[in-house]
């Protein structure tokens, strides 16, 4: 498999483009303020991030 080499690591090159969520559950978040604080809601919008590609 071929890699991404990037100092001072790599990341594998799967010849497919990869998509993430990313989910802050800290206090102080400055980008969502603190929407997903509650476990509740918080495993709600990581379960939708997937449902959505991520």
């Amino acid at each position: 498999m071929s890699a991404y080499r990037h100092r001072p690591s790599s990341l594998p090159a799967w010849g497919r483009c990869g998509v993430m969520g990313i989910l802050n559950v800290t206090p102080d978040s400055f980008s969502d303020g603190g929407l997903w604080l509650d476990a509740g809601r918080a495993v709600a919008h990581g379960l939708a991030l997937v449902r959505a590609g991520a």
